[in-house]
Order: structure tokens, then sequence, then C-alpha cells
């Protein structure tokens, strides 16, 4: 424990230095704009300009050589001759000049960069060298850079307003903080920031991240009181399990909503597994997500939706909605999109009815949706929302408004405050509007200063929620631990080796796989490989009949295919054919090394046929699989992934998660299946691929889950091994 102790005080000092190394990039006395030009359409004539403009509360010193003077600010011809201290420089010079503009910023002592220059890794082998020297350079000096190739960085505190960018936009403050790895799309961003209502606290662009990453900005953004939301545009992960580590920490008190690019690439391989199949290019991120606590959007008008109810308003406690509204046909619209999106839509008591219909006319629909009908005047708005509010019977609330009758969109909004505030109950709970006025816009709502979300159709406004909710459920619930069980097995790692400088990479036979699993504490059934019918029978014998008997290659995946597989044997006899027939079908197959003998095992009854496997991302490491097996795993495909190391949570949840788990639970007469023992087996099976690098694919399929109490074993194994 007095390791640990000190581990976790290594890493928090670590941390704080890190977020220290940031402070100067956000909160500078003074700045000094490298390649400032006279031009003002110039990148360099732009950010002087943003600066003074914007009301930047530090110093503006321009570098430029072959000008005296930009505007009112004196030039200098370095930045080692501007007067100290300057904390930060930002650099937009050619980039055949940007390695010793950050060399003259060293001599001045300036300890943070952005560099806005292009030229660099993303230009091809030549750009990656010479980003390679201004790492190199950046970092023998004790210095943090922003980019290279990148927008910039906007700090809108309104004691600080740093614009150190050329966007030609600076956005209403506010507590969203966001890093885009696209300067375009932070451009957008801005310009949208005022039409969402969304106030920044600051907003990174990190070009190409060669030395900070979105990574090292969660940090910063997690100490900082000013931010409250973080969103991340993402085109590529440099370090994802360290994301995800710092993802989980920081989710806890601050929701993180991603934007991830690159979903739509081609991420099916020629693989020898099932695992590796099903694991799509993007499962591994989805993953990474899901077990971070990150909410990912699926576009960037999503990513603005949920970002505007979360900057406003609080965190549902569960996943019930009351829906209020004027028109029938949209509370209907706005009730189906909520369950489309995991939310529900419970109907309300016989007392709340009651309530409402003191104050609604009779033609009101008093249920959920309450349907307050097209003349509903802001001050039924108001009372319908304290009543429902104080009812304790839902976790959010959407209102919508049509423009169909007297009221006005303003007088419904203040409405809909108002109900809030005279509500008895103090339990916080989101409220977002929807208002369709028939102009195409959102008029009210749609600034800084509105608590209220407003969207324009009740779809978006589900879809918000729904995000919300799922994210407040993994919050609320507490972190998983790695169990001892799911730590690294050197016996393993140790055997594998042994069979690499033996034979090399590649698949794994029976015995060897079977040998690694028991190793590592995973159940295999009695049994094993014969070579020959004696053996067969031999082990037939002493299992004790009736058996099953399978083919045993390294090269055939789908074994029934070519009547590889016999089972309910009863005897020698049937053992001895079931061995010929066998060996004869696997000839036929023309398969070369198709048969290397024939596993015999015992025969289940009463169990369920599930799947585990491991994949390896090349980027994320090990990503394991567990769903229905059998044929069910080609057919259904009812499987999910998570990124190892697993905790027990994520074990419990993988189990959980599957269509098919009412098959596990018991259905129908069938016993329940013994979910501890399936757990246990994810554990153990996580803890072994984390370490043992060297396997790269492996399949359990089938895993037979047996009746509560009695574990699960695995029935067939497939395991490739590389060298790393």
């Amino acid at each position: 424990m007095a390791g640990e102790a000190a581990q976790e005080l290594r890493a928090d000092t670590d941390r704080a230095a890190r977020v220290a190394s940031l402070r100067p990039l956000f909160a500078p006395r003074a700045v000094a704009v490298v390649g400032a030009s006279r031009d003002p359409a110039s990148i360099g004539g732009r950010i002087v300009r943003n600066l003074v403009d914007h009301g930047f509360a530090g110093q503006v010193y321009p570098i430029n050589p072959r000008a005296s003077a930009i505007g009112n600010l004196r030039c200098y011809s370095k930045v080692s001759e501007a007067p100290p201290p300057i904390d930060l420089a930002v650099i937009a010079v050619p980039h055949g000049a940007v390695l010793d503009a950050v060399a003259d910023c060293a001599s001045a002592g300036i300890r943070a960069l952005i560099v806005i220059s292009a030229g660099f890794a993303e230009c091809g082998a030549d750009g990656r060298a010479l980003q390679t020297q201004l790492l190199d350079l950046v970092r023998r000096n004790g210095m943090r850079m922003v980019g290279p190739n990148c927008l910039g960085l906007i700090n809108a505190d309104p004691t600080v307003r740093l614009n150190a960018s050329f966007a030609p936009v600076f956005p209403p403050a506010g507590n969203i903080a966001m890093s885009s790895q696209s300067g375009a799309l932070g451009i957008a961003v801005l310009s949208a920031a005022h039409r969402f209502g969304l106030g920044l606290s600051s907003f990174v662009s990190v070009g190409n991240k060669a030395d900070i990453s979105s990574n090292d900005l969660l940090e910063y953004w997690e100490q900082d009181s000013r931010t409250e939301v973080i969103l991340l545009y993402l085109e590529s992960f440099g370090n994802p399990r360290r994301f995800a580590r710092i993802a989980r920490r920081v989710g806890r008190s601050k929701p993180i909503v991603a934007l991830k690019s690159g979903r739509s690439r081609a991420g099916g391989r020629a693989a020898g597994s099932h695992t590796a199949a099903l694991a799509a290019n993007e499962t591994a991120v989805d993953a990474l997500f899901h077990q971070s606590g990150v909410i990912r959007a699926e576009s960037l008008e999503e990513l603005f939706d949920v970002a505007s109810v979360l900057s406003k308003q609080p965190l549902p406690g569960g996943m019930r909605v009351g829906i209020v509204t004027n028109a029938g046909g949209p509370g209907i619209l706005a009730a189906d999109a909520c369950e489309a999106h995991g939310l529900t839509v419970p109907p309300f008591s016989a007392d709340l009815q009651s309530r409402l219909a003191q104050f609604l006319p009779r033609a009101a629909g008093l249920t959920n949706p309450v349907d307050m009908i097209a003349a509903a005047t802001p001050d039924q708005f108001a009372q319908t929302i304290a009543a429902v509010a104080d009812s304790g019977e839902i976790d959010a609330l959407i209102v919508e408004f049509v423009a169909v009758g007297i009221a006005r969109p303003d007088e419904v909004l203040a409405a809909i405050q108002r109900g809030r505030a005279e509500a008895a109950t103090t339990k916080p709970f989101p409220i977002v509007a929807c208002f369709m006025t028939g102009d195409g816009h959102v008029q009210p709502g749609a600034n800084i200063e509105s608590p209220i979300p407003v969207f324009e159709f009740p779809e978006a406004a589900a879809r918000a929620l729904g995000r919300i909710a799922t994210y407040s459920a993994w919050q609320r619930q507490p972190l998983g631990t790695v169990p001892p069980i799911a730590s690294a097995c050197p016996d393993a790692r140790e055997f594998i080796r042994g069979v690499l400088s033996e034979r090399g990479p590649g698949w794994l036979g029976a015995a060897e796989a079977r040998r690694l699993l028991t190793i590592a504490g995973l159940a295999v059934p009695p049994g094993g490989l014969a070579r020959d019918e004696s053996e067969a029978v031999a082990l037939a014998e002493r299992i004790g009949y009736p058996v099953a008997a399978k083919l045993a290659s390294r090269t055939i995946v789908h074994k029934s295919d070519i009547g590889g597989v016999r089972l309910n044997l009863a005897d020698a006899a049937s053992v001895r054919s079931a061995f010929r027939d066998i060996a004869a079908a696997a000839a036929k197959s023309a398969i070369p090394d198709a048969f290397d003998g024939i596993l015999v095992q015992p025969m289940v009854r009463d169990a369920v046929e599930v799947v585990a496997g491991m994949t390896h991302d090349r980027q994320f490491g090990p990503l394991l699989m567990f769903g229905l097996g059998g044929v069910h795993v080609e057919i259904l495909g009812d499987v999910v992934f998570r990124i190892t190391p697993l905790t027990d949570r994520d074990a419990a949840e993988m189990i959980r998660s599957i269509r098919g788990y009412r098959l596990l639970q018991g259905y129908r007469g069938h016993p329940r299946c013994d979910i501890a023992a399936l757990e246990d087996l994810l554990l153990r099976l996580s803890g072994m691929v984390e370490g043992v690098p060297e396997i790269a694919e492996m399949d359990l399929n089938p895993v037979m889950a047996m009746a509560d109490g009695r574990g699960c074993f695995i029935a067939d194994v497939r395991v490739r091994i590389t060298e790393v």
C-alpha cells in the first residue's frame, strides 16, 4: 500500500507540473508575434490585429526586422530584443525559418509557443523530419508548444481576452472549452458559438499535436475553474491508453463530448478469427469512449446540441422524461425520439393528472406527453411545468411550443423559467425547449444569457438528452477496479516465447492452445488431443461416454462446414469411426496442414454457447470481445468490445450488454447461467493478453456457460502469436 501511495503521489506531482507548464499559453503577461506584418490580410497581420482589437490584457510585441511599427505598436527585429518578461510567442513565418525563430525565443527565456506555420509532418517525409527537429529543439529548452500547422489559441476569460489566433471571430465567454485538430473546423465552431448560445472558456487548435495534445489539455481543463464542459474534435489518437486514463478521471467531474472523424473508412481485413473480423475500424474508438465516459457526438450539430444542454442545465438523475406540449403531433414525435435514444416516457400518476386537470382545459391530454392544446397560455405552461417538476416522476423535461395560438415565443420562454422557479422541489433536473415557430430559426434562447437550451425540432432535443442521461448514469456508477485475477501472467508469456523460439509465429496447435489456457487459469474441459484412433478411444473412456469429437486444425476455422464435428459418440466404435471420418474430411478439403488430430471432449447439455476473443489493434492494443457463440456469432453478430485492461465493472457490463443476455439469465425454463464464472473468464483473459503482447488474435468459441454454480469451460480455442 505504501508503494501505491508513493506512485499516486508521483503521478499527482507530474500532473501538476504538466498543468503548470501550460499556464503561460492561456494567461501570458506579454505575447510576441514572430512574423508580424503590416499587411492586414496576412496571417501575422491578422494575429496582431486580433490581439489588439479583442482587448488582450497584456502587452503585444510584433517581431519583424523590416518594419519599425505596426499600427501603434513598436516592432522588434528579434524576440530577444523585446522587453521581458514575455511568456508566449506566436510564430507565423515560413516553415524554413521556424527553427531559427524558436531558437531566438529560447534565448529570450520564453516557455510557451504557438507555431501557426505549416509545412511539417502534414507534408510528407521532409516535413516529418523538420517537425522532429522542431520538437527536439522545443524540449531541449524546456518549452511547451501548440502546433505546428494550427489556427492558434483563444482564452475568452474577460480578465485575459487572449486571441492568439487568426480566427476572424472572438467567442462569447462561457464555461465550455474546446480542442480541435482541424483549424477550419475550429473557425466554424467559433463562428457558430453565438448562434448556438455557446460560451467558451478557451479554444485550442492543436494542429499536428507535435507536443501539446488533447490529453494535455484535458488535464489543464480539469483544473480550470472556468471550464465545466469539454469538447473535442479528433481525427486521430496520439496515445489512446493515456487518453482513456485521463478521460475516465476527468469525466467524473466534467463531461467530455467528442466528435471523432474517420468513421466511414473501411475497417475490415482478412482475418483468421471471428474476433478480428468483427472488430471494425471504429469499434475500438466506441469501446474507448464508452469505458471512459466520453459522450460521442455523431455530427457537428449534435456536438453543439449536447454542449448547449450540458453548459446550461444540470445532469438528469435517471432516464425518465416528461413532455409538455401545446400540440399533440410534436409531443408524439418527442416521445418516439426519447424511446429511440434510450430514455423512457412513463405515464403520469393519477395524482399528477388530477392536479393538472385543475388548471388545464378538458380537452387537454393529461398523461405523458401532456398536451395542453393549441390555446395554451404562458401561465398554463408555467403551472404545468411546476406541477410536473414537483411530482418526482421525471428526471428531465422537454417543453414544446408550436406557434399556433396567441402566445409569443418570448412569453413562453419566460414562462418555462418561471415554472421551474415556482416549483417547490429543489431536485435538479434538466429542462430543454423545442420551439417550432414556422420561420425556420430558433428565435428565443439561442444566446449565451438564456438558461434554457432551445431546439428547433423535438428529435434533436431528445437525442441530446439521451446522450447526457447515458453519461450521467456512467458518472453515478462507481469506477471499476482491475482485480488480482486480471493481473499479467508471466508464466504464459514465458510459454509463448518458448513456442516462438521453437517454430516462429503463427497459429498454435490444439495442445499448445490448451496449455496456454491452463497456465492462465482459464477453464478447459477434460479430454485432449488425439493423434490416432487408439488415443481418441483412451481419452473418451477416461472422460466417460457420451463424448464429442472435433477437428484439431491450425488452418481451418469453420470445422463444421467440412464435417469436422461429431457429437454424442456413445462407444469406442463410434469414436474410431468419427476419427476416420474427420481425418478424411480434412484431407478432402485440400487445405495444407488441415489435420492435427481430433479433440475429444465430454458432451454438454443445458449450456448456452457464448464467445470470447481478442484482437490486437495496432493503436489501441488488445481489444476484447464477448457475445453469443457457436454459429450465432456470425449470423447475429451479437457481440460487444472493450479495451483492456478490463475492470470488474467492464466485465460485468460486457456480459449484460449483449441482446442475448436474457438467455444467460434463464429463459423459458432453462436454468440461469453462471454469470460470475463468465466474468472471471473475461478478467483472466484480459490479464493474459495484457501480459502476453505476443498474442495477436484469439477466439474462444464456443465457451459453454453452465448452470449457476457449475462454471463454464472453453470448448474450442484458436490463438495466433507473433513476434513483438
